[in-house]
């Protein structure tokens, strides 16, 4: 069985959303007073989680397994889980999107593990703008987790970056001149409508085209074929050897190349980041459904994705679940 749905893309790259919960809390993503966090009877226990990712990759044939959250971190199994997900038969890669925060204690422990790389949010180098985007006088421990991941071999060290007008956005050519001397590969990320306020506007956001502009002014960018499925246009800066990525999620879709699937924290499967609809296979696991069903319930979940997020579309509406409750 594959995951494939009626356009032809095949899903073989899993998000695995670990929590929902966040340190940070950052305006692009949450309110100041954070959210309604979910109940723990509702998350997946470790060993429902590890079914999941089982039947994923050895019965559905996905070959990656990201995982994320919310803040991953903050699940103290995640050593564990990433062992026991590199010890399946078929061996997946494994990586883990993050805030960073606690990664210099815990990079070592992950590494050994066997998480393959990470990939570590960061939209500045200056520490009051840190403050101002996500309320908390972090940044710090974000460096410091970063250099640890270098340290641990975790690489390569990807960062990801949003830009917000009147806020970071000037800082775009500092950011990625950080990047550079520090060994790590910068991506900027369009902000999507994933907010739990909802308060995301087309007209605020720094658009792709804005972003290699912001960068042209410092740097010559030239762009690299071979993208594939992923998500990031790449461009070589200034004759190499350093990239730099755009993922232009709303105004340069990719999903006619998505091979993305999540599992949330609850056990819900959403086969689009934007999806509205969600297949609940945490309460097939609860009333003892084998494998195989839960298999098929998967594939079936794939059926109805769409061509694409339709973000442009007049009728679009943001999902219900923010970004910290889907996974990345």
């Amino acid at each position: 069985m594959q995951l494939i749905d009626t356009h032809g893309r095949v899903a073989t790259d899993l998000r695995v959303s670990l929590t929902d919960r966040c340190n940070l809390r950052c305006q692009y993503c949450m309110p100041a007073e954070g959210l309604d966090w979910m109940p723990s009877e509702e998350t997946l226990t470790d060993a429902e989680l590890m079914r999941l990712i089982g039947i994923g990759v050895e019965m559905l044939g996905v070959r990656d397994v990201r995982f994320t959250g919310g803040e991953p971190l903050l699940r103290r199994s995640l050593p564990e889980l990433v062992a026991a997900t590199k010890a399946l038969p078929s061996g997946p890669r494994t990586a883990m999107t993050s805030n960073g925060l606690g990664l210099k204690h815990t990079a070592k422990a992950l590494a050994a593990a066997g998480l393959d790389r990470v990939n570590i949010s960061l939209d500045t180098t200056d520490p009051a703008t840190f403050e101002q985007i996500t309320r908390r006088n972090r940044l710090h421990d974000v460096i410091d987790g970063l250099a640890a991941a270098h340290e641990a071999g975790l690489a390569p060290v990807k960062v990801n970056a949003v830009l917000l007008r009147g806020i970071n956005d000037a800082e775009a050519p500092d950011l990625l001149r950080w990047c550079m001397d520090h060994g790590y590969e910068l991506r900027f990320i369009e902000q999507m409508p994933l907010d739990a306020q909802h308060g995301w506007n087309r007209e605020a956001m720094v658009t792709a085209d804005e972003t290699l502009e912001l960068l042209g002014q410092s740097f010559r960018l030239t762009g690299l074929d071979g993208r594939g499925s992923a998500p990031a246009e790449k461009f070589l800066v200034d004759d190499g050897p350093h990239t730099v990525g755009i993922i232009g999620s709303v105004t340069r879709p990719f999903c006619g190349d998505c091979n993305r699937v999540r599992l949330t924290a609850d056990g819900q499967i959403l086969n689009c980041l934007f999806a509205r609809d969600e297949s609940d296979l945490r309460t097939a696991l609860r009333s003892g459904a084998s494998d195989e069903d839960i298999a098929h319930r998967w594939v079936a979940a794939m059926t109805t994705k769409l061509p694409g997020h339709g973000i442009d579309d007049p009728s679009f509406l943001q999902s219900s679940r923010p970004m910290s409750s889907i996974g990345g």
